[in-house]
């Protein structure tokens, strides 16, 4: 009996020294230059998901009343004379980007020569103003009128830069310099090659301005020179 009571004692004993330790550890508040413990087993940096970085702020984001800075020539094909007039036209038309022009300027460039290639009055009229219309509707009738017909390809643009611009209210200007290689070959009514080789393509140097009422609610340019670069 003596040592059952003894056995119990014992056990007892060290049942309230693991209470006191298990309190120790979990069951008070850390001192105030004591870590806490961890909560949780840390993943090795090899398996924790990684954390999305946080976005940066442009501190040039288009601010409400604030012109919008005209990009660096050697950044957006805009020739140093050219810049005054881009100013201008910036100032009038906030909406105006350069590279998105370029852009423009570039598909519009193949479009007129692939629609004067092909003969198609409908779209040069869509795309150029009335004096170039009629230059390039005049060439047609003489080339169908001959009975030839044109086989060229676009092969690349090299360039297209902005080579001037001006600003008359409403109207702006914009003269690009383009720099293509075109493959040119021209037909007979019988489909022989009387002149050109779609094998060698030559280095064509053009010089088109384009111009719009800065006013209107059409986007559009439209081409209203064409000249050799």
């Amino acid at each position: 009996m003596t040592g059952e009571i003894f056995e119990i004692v014992i056990l007892a004993m060290i049942a309230a020294f693991l209470g006191l330790r298990l309190y120790s550890v979990l069951g008070r508040r850390p001192e105030q230059n004591e870590e806490p413990m961890a909560r949780r087993v840390e993943q090795p940096d090899s398996l924790r998901p990684a954390r999305p970085a946080a976005p940066k702020l442009d501190e040039k984001a288009a601010v409400p009343g604030r012109p919008r800075d005209v990009a660096a020539p050697e950044r957006a094909g805009l020739g140093t004379a050219a810049q005054g007039g881009i100013h201008a036209i910036v100032n009038a038309d906030r909406r105006f980007d350069v590279a998105q022009f370029l852009a423009g300027a570039r598909a519009a460039y193949g479009m007129v020569l692939e629609a004067y290639w092909r003969g198609d009055k409908d779209e040069l009229l869509q795309l150029c103003d009335r004096d170039v219309y009629e230059g390039f509707a005049s060439a047609i009738d003489a080339r169908l009128a001959a009975g030839e017909t044109l086989d060229n390809r676009l092969i690349r643009i090299e360039e297209a830069a902005i080579a001037s611009a001006d600003y008359d209210a409403p109207t702006a200007r914009i003269a690009v310099r383009f720099v293509a290689d075109i493959a040119s070959v021209t037909r007979d009514a019988n489909g022989n090659v009387i002149a050109g080789s779609l094998d060698d393509a030559i280095e064509s140097r053009d010089l088109w301005t384009f111009s719009r009422d800065l006013t209107s609610s059409a986007p559009d340019w439209l081409l209203d020179e064409t000249d050799e670069a």
